[in-house]
């Protein structure tokens, strides 16, 4: 035992003064954590608030009674109290503000974590198809295509087995209209028609009765 000297420290501690400090939060815990101290702190605001009303209601009475004394030391104490108000909007404020700087920091991380997981994913996919192989595909496109439109062109074409003879056909065609025509020129010529003679004289007057009657039937009709 030792009575005059300190005492002996421990041997083979091996607990270091940054092995015992809190490890880091992550960021959205940590402005949970700040948030909770926030609202605490609000809750005390409220709490020294009515505390501060209850003492000014005291140093009324008081006063009303002659009891100068007592409402002078009521009203002290709602000064401390004042006080106590002040400090803690301080650190309200503070709090507020390192929920906005690590709400921001944090967003700023994230943002950061983002750009450079894309950054990573063109790096790997213009890795993976190349310029090279771009090339072959386009390449591979164009003979596609250029075979097709010798298939599409290739069944448009007529299909007509004596397309290779129309030559000989039309001048087949020609011998004959040329035939005909030599046989409608040696043709005999045609016999005329005998037609009656017109007579000279004039045909023979209407009887009187048949005039008489005509004339009568013609009144008739224009009187209806």
């Amino acid at each position: 035992m030792n009575w005059f000297g300190k005492k002996k420290k421990e041997e083979g501690s091996t607990v270091s003064a940054s092995s015992a400090r809190p490890s880091v939060s992550n960021p959205q815990a940590t402005i949970v954590k700040l948030r909770e101290n926030i609202r605490t702190q609000d809750k005390r605001q409220e709490h020294i608030s009515k505390k501060m009303d209850d003492l000014v209601t005291e140093a009324k009475a008081k006063m009303a009674k002659g009891d100068k004394k007592g409402a002078l030391f009521a009203m002290k104490r709602k000064k401390l109290y004042e006080t106590e108000i002040d400090k803690i909007e301080n650190v309200k404020m503070t709090l507020e503000t390192q929920v906005i700087n690590l709400e921001s920091a944090s967003q700023n991380a994230e943002t950061f974590k983002a750009m450079q997981a894309g950054t990573n994913t063109m790096k790997k996919i213009r890795t993976d198809v190349g310029i090279d192989a771009v090339d072959n595909v386009m390449d591979e496109i164009k003979e596609e295509m250029d075979m097709a439109s010798e298939i599409n062109n290739a069944i448009a074409q007529p299909v007509d087995p004596l397309l290779t003879d129309e030559d000989e056909l039309l001048a087949e065609l020609n011998e004959l209209e040329t035939a005909d025509l030599e046989a409608e020129l040696l043709k005999p010529a045609p016999t005329p028609i005998s037609l009656p003679q017109v007579p000279a004289s004039k045909l023979p007057a209407l009887a009187k009765d048949e005039e008489d009657d005509l004339k009568k039937l013609e009144a008739e009709l224009a009187g209806l």
